[in-house]
């Protein structure tokens, strides 16, 4: 009665005793319970009727035998007719139900090496013995008592007590009559003796804040990649990625029409909306894909997603499971891909969620100098624990295989490569070795991004990894990490920095611009201006340049033109390509009414026009990652505050490469007559001028009006040849061969 029970199933439904059958239940409410056959030549017979122990809800009996003597044909096919007082009704024992788990599961589920542990853990829709439920199966081994409960039983823990499955600390039941929709959670009676609620660490479906239920949801189906995306997903190809958070790109009012009204306070688009504009306008700007900030359920908005309670369920905030499936395969349709940004470093505190799970520290380190991060109060998961890393490496390939995500940003991986992270001598552990390392953290990235390299080939992992950590990019079996992308946070600090310095300053700080060549083909880079960035008081990117309005303006086409121009692919977080005046509220829209002034709308053009050339001209990408692909032709004309170099592509049929030669002033000087040394003779043309009238600029030309250049054979910068040009104010200019 005080569902205590470690063994709810040695004691509840049938049991042969002496050659005969016994069943009993407990059914809190009940007055009278009959057994009925569903055998087909038996189907609806009473045989038996459950007397109720004294002072319980516990009713038992024996089955009756044919007039034979015989005994009933399959005594466990049976159902209950039970007599509420106020109504009947028939319902399944889900005690005469066998075990869930198959024996190879519970094998690689204790062994820690089940590379999909979301196919038989969680809440599972299925069919046992000609009757349709769910089975419900969680990872609580230190737990007392684990039950199942949900609108289907009334919140009542006493309904559906589960199995332990000793092998793997799994408890698990089939619950008959569970169908989709239903909400459900496991009340566990934990180690300290104490009764609490847990979500489902694999749900697939969750409600919506403030209401923390998981909600029973198919488990989706795998999908293929579409053709072509893993080679979109190369490192040759040319990657411009759009960053968005889904509540704030845009927001309607309901009632309108998303397409003719957008509010900065309404309601969140939703997945199908966001589909029906997100994808078509991330096409036309030409951006090869989408990251979403973190989109698993999570029950605070001001984290922006990244305090997951769900790692398995797409945020109710924006419709279903479903919807969000519906989603990416508009992205895929359009030629877009999709990344996630995905956090498996730390999880909130809330009682709801992991921590503590079933008492004990289970999913985090005990010791708070291991497990607590000091800088956003969360834990960190034991990646030491085989159970915790397999929870982990399996929702990786969730995500990549169920929804058809290209792939994973993972979030924060400095504070998971390092123990002492944000913390001073004497909150930290060492390793076994006395380090700094957290090795089971490296070993955890390594395993995963094995298993994804192995099992869904053409899907990419990238690495948020400020440090200077070795080999992030390197194949684990070379002693690497295993990701396929790093993001250049130092070419973005030092870069950023400059920018913001008044143009009379820069040319103390040349170093900032050029430093970043001394590394970046070490890894394979991806050059990031991310939310981060326009947050916590840091304002825009556009406020945070120099000078009058005139000035900002270009300074900030003039570095978005150098940084597609530099080597490594592209990521801008979304209001950034129109350059927002304020800096991002994840509560609001962006600012769109900003492009009807002609200067934002020019940044919108100036990035678009990037993103095309990017793609068209093959030396913009085929060696983002190979010295072969970039050539200083001068980087210390530090007086001038001026930069330039070429970048070429891997040879093409006839052993010719494609040439862009790329010129920066920062400074808001035209500089007339300006000689750059030029890898080949020939006529060169314009391709990008972020000074040009189009995108708000004053229309200096590089070629002094004549538009076509032509190179002189007079040496320069070491090299043969040479082109004369006239530098426009804050400007970089592209220019390839004629």
């Amino acid at each position: 009665m005080r569902a205590e029970h470690r063994d709810p199933f040695a004691v509840l439904g049938p049991h042969g005793v002496d050659e005969r059958w016994w069943v009993r239940v407990l059914l809190p409410g009940a007055q009278a319970v009959d057994v009925v056959s569903t055998v087909l030549t038996q189907a609806g017979s009473v045989v038996a009727t459950l007397a109720r122990l004294p002072g319980s809800d516990v009713f038992e009996g024996c089955i009756a035998t044919a007039p034979s003597g015989d005994p009933l044909v399959d005594p466990l096919a049976y159902c209950l007719r039970v007599d509420w007082g106020s109504h009947t009704s028939h319902i399944e024992d889900p005690y005469r139900f066998p075990p869930v788990l198959g024996e190879l599961d519970v094998w690689l589920l204790a062994e820690g090496t089940h590379q999909r542990p979301f196919e038989c853990l969680g809440a599972h829709l299925c069919e046992m013995n000609g009757v349709a439920g769910v089975a419900f199966a969680v990872w609580a081994p230190n737990a007392q008592r684990v039950s199942v409960v949900g609108d289907f039983n009334q919140w009542d823990g006493r309904r559906h007590m589960m199995r332990l499955r000793r092998e793997c600390g799994v408890w698990e039941m089939f619950a008959p009559h569970v169908a989709v929709g239903d909400c459900y959670k496991f009340e566990i009676l934990n180690a300290q003796g104490h009764v609490v609620l847990k979500a489902d660490p694999y749900a697939f479906g969750m409600q919506l804040r403030p209401d923390t239920a998981c909600i029973v949801c198919p488990l989706p189906p795998v999908r293929a990649l579409p053709a072509g995306r893993a080679l979109a997903n190369s490192f040759a190809a040319p990657m411009s990625i759009y960053e968005v958070h889904l509540g704030s790109w845009r927001r309607t009012l309901d009632g309108v029409s998303a397409e003719s009204e957008f509010a900065a306070q309404g309601r969140w688009l939703s997945y199908r909306e966001l589909a029906q504009y997100l994808v078509p306008y991330c096409v036309e700007m030409g951006f090869t894909h989408i990251e979403l900030l973190p989109v698993s359920e999570h029950p605070f908005d001001g984290s922006w997603g990244y305090q997951p309670i769900g790692l398995y369920a797409p945020s109710a905030r924006f419709g279903t499971p479903d919807d969000f499936a519906a989603f990416v395969d508009t992205a895929h349709a359009a030629g877009l891909g999709v990344i996630l940004d995905w956090v498996p470093g730390h999880f909130p505190t809330d009682a709801n969620g992991l921590a503590q799970f079933d008492g004990t520290a289970l999913y985090e380190y005990a010791d708070p100098r291991e497990g607590f991060h000091q800088d956003w109060n969360t834990l960190i998961f034991n990646y030491a624990r085989t159970e915790v890393r397999n929870y982990l490496v399996g929702n990786a390939l969730y995500w990549l295989e169920r929804y058809n995500i290209d792939g994973l940003r993972v979030d924060a991986v400095a504070s998971m490569l390092y123990r002492d992270y944000s913390r001073k001598t004497g909150e930290w552990i060492p390793n076994v070795h006395g380090g700094r390392e957290n090795l089971e953290a490296i070993a955890f990235l390594q395993r995963m991004n094995h298993i994804v390299g192995t099992e869904r080939p053409g899907a990419i992992t990238l690495a948020e990894e400020s440090t200077s950590f070795p080999g992030v990019t390197r194949p684990p079996e070379r002693g690497g990490l295993g990701f396929h992308y790093k993001w250049n946070m130092g070419w973005m600090n030092d870069t950023l920095r400059y920018a913001s310095l008044d143009p009379l300053h820069r040319q103390h700080h040349q170093n900032q611009l050029t430093f970043g060549l001394m590394y970046a083909f070490t890894e394979n880079f991806l050059l990031p201006l991310s939310h981060d960035e326009v947050v916590h008081g840091k304002g825009s990117l556009l406020r945070r340049m120099p000078g009058d309005a005139w000035q900002r303006f270009a300074n900030l086409r003039a570095y978005y033109a150098l940084m597609w121009a530099y080597p490594g692919k592209k990521l801008l977080f979304m209001g950034c390509e129109f350059a927002q005046w304020a800096e991002w509220n994840a509560d609001a829209s962006l600012d769109w009414p900003a492009l009807q002034d002609p200067n934002h709308a020019g940044v919108q053009r100036l990035v678009k026009d990037l993103n095309r050339v990017m793609r068209h001209f093959t030396a913009l990408h085929t060696l983002d990652h190979d010295s072969g692909g970039f050539q200083w032709l001068s980087h210390d004309d530090a007086a001038q505050s001026v930069v330039a170099f070429a970048r070429h592509s891997a040879p093409v049929v006839g052993g010719d490469t494609s040439l862009v030669v790329v010129v920066c002033n920062f400074t808001p000087m035209v500089r007339h007559g300006y000689r750059i040394g030029v890898p080949k003779a020939g006529s060169y043309r314009e391709i990008i001028n972020s000074d040009g009238t189009v995108y708000g600029g004053s229309g200096v030309a590089s070629g002094g009006g004549k538009g076509i250049l032509h190179s002189e054979a007079q040496a320069e910068h070491g090299l043969t040849d040479s082109l004369v040009l006239t530098l426009p104010p804050l400007s970089t200019v592209m220019l390839v061969l004629a």
